[in-house]
């Protein structure tokens, strides 16, 4: 039975009910519960997803509103050690109201001591979270602690509910607007996935489950490579080269096949998706030119930054594509924090063991060509199409600096051509990709029909890795 097929109200079978989730989350007929169902309000269970050993709990949304107690939280607890034991991925669906007041400061304690489990499971397994319904108060952040958390069109995280809220500050809000899909989907970065409904929250668990559950092996032979054989990268982008275009179609065509878009609506100038490459699970992180013209800003270098930490404690390899014109500049950045929240993503990168390429498609400019996984940090290997520039800046602006005294010291009438030539000569000494290969930040300038091919060897031929570290919420 899966959710899609269970009415909203039955008198037969409530649709909150966790073994039904639970059976809606793993493969038909594998649920094998960890302990009998009981009054905790929490259902644990081991079970298969896409083929892969997977354990899952569920908070039981039918008696107390999902509220956690001692014994609840000891089953969570149970759950999230069994999948350590095992390496296996761990799934919570997440529908409740937090601890359980009858149970006073035992309750807190408890809840404590989920959240202790969830950080010592951190970068050692998956830890998937899936709301379904309110998780307030210990339950908002027990999701919060985890790596990849997908909310349904009905679930709502919030520290403090409505009431709370308008009784302390006064401000009027529903529960959908405070902590809703939108809020948290957009604004907030706490969920990376929003799903309409129940079973698309369920589906996508599933998705990423199998991904990081059942990672694969690099099989480059298998890759197309060759004009015709392959996707054509370059047809979904623009012929003029300062035109604004969305990255999305160009990582599902380097993509075996579309991946799971993590972070969709939040920080959308950068794009990060987990997907299969040549067989293999990888995360895919690319500069988006139609949100800020592809800039990097304080927002989205955090939400890169977790998304490495996170790639690099799980083993995943890393496959980055650069267009990037710098860091957007502003007041309102500066005081926003770009330069710590940047720093995070450099310490990501440099930090980071596992296998990462980089791609420089058309151009990367300043110190987010640094910080957009550059030889300086570490890369296994650093490619670039035949027309990408790499410099401190584009030829353009950089003339107009150098040159200043030059160019207003000739005729207004042969100003232009005077620029022109100087950003020709300013692109050859500083702005292609010749002068990269020369001092070896660059190690190959492939065509783009071989994109697919090239990368999948670099990534084949480096050793596996991964990060002793956890995967700490930046």
């Amino acid at each position: 039975m899966t959710l899609t097929s269970v009415p909203a109200t039955t008198d037969s079978v409530d649709y909150r009910d966790p073994e039904l989730r639970l059976r809606a989350l793993f493969d038909q007929g594998t649920l094998r519960l960890l302990m009998p169902t009981d009054d905790s309000g929490v259902l644990a269970a081991r079970g298969e997803v896409d083929g892969a050993q997977v354990v899952a709990f569920a908070t039981d949304a039918t008696r107390m509103g999902g509220a956690m107690g001692t014994e609840g939280c000891r089953h969570i607890v149970d759950a999230i050690d069994t999948a350590v034991r095992e390496r296996v991925p761990v799934v919570g669906l997440w529908h409740s109201g937090g601890a359980r007041l009858a149970e006073g400061v035992v309750a807190l304690d408890a809840v404590g001591q989920v959240f202790a489990a969830m950080v010592r499971a951190s970068g050692r397994v998956p830890q998937i979270s899936v709301v379904l319904g309110p998780a307030a108060g210990g339950a908002a952040y027990g999701p919060a602690l985890t790596d990849i958390v997908v909310m349904a069109g009905a679930g709502r995280i919030f520290v403090t509910g409505p009431e709370v809220v308008r009784s302390v500050t006064g401000e009027q809000v529903d529960m959908e607007r405070l902590g809703g899909p939108e809020p948290h989907g957009r604004r907030s970065g706490v969920v990376h996935v929003t799903t309409k409904d129940d079973a698309s929250a369920l589906a996508t668990a599933r998705e990423v489950a199998s991904l990081l559950g059942r990672q694969g092996r690099f099989s480059p032979a298998d890759v197309p490579t060759g004009a015709g054989e392959g996707p054509d990268l370059t047809a979904f982008m623009p012929d003029q080269p300062n035109r604004a275009y969305d990255v999305k179609p160009v990582v599902n065509g380097l993509l075996d096949a579309p991946g799971v878009e993590l972070h969709a609506k939040w920080a959308p100038n950068i794009v990060t998706a987990l997907g299969r490459f040549a067989g293999r699970t990888v995360g895919v992180i690319a500069n988006n030119p139609l949100r800020l013209g592809g800039c990097l800003d304080s927002t989205s270098a955090e939400k890169a930054a977790r998304f490495v930490r996170m790639c690099d404690s799980l083993g995943v390899p890393l496959v980055v594509l650069v267009d990037v014109p710098g860091y957007l500049p502003g007041v309102g950045q500066e005081w926003d924090g770009v330069v710590r929240r940047g720093a995070k993503l450099l310490h990501a990168f440099a930090e980071a063991v596992v296998p990462r390429v980089t791609l420089v498609t058309r151009k990367a400019y300043g110190g987010a060509y640094i910080a957009m996984n550059s030889r300086s940090l570490g890369a296994t290997a650093v490619f670039a199409w035949p027309n990408a520039e790499i410099a401190v800046m584009g030829a353009s602006a950089a003339v107009n600096i150098l040159h200043r005294k030059k160019l207003a010291a000739v005729p207004h009438e042969q100003r232009e051509s005077l620029r022109e030539t100087l950003i020709q000569e300013q692109t050859t000494v500083a702005g292609g990709v010749s002068r990269a290969l020369e001092i070896g930040v660059v190690d190959d300038m492939i065509k783009p029909e071989e994109t697919r091919r090239k990368l999948a060897e670099a990534l084949a031929a480096a050793p596996a890795a991964r990060g002793a570290h956890g995967n700490i919420p930046l």
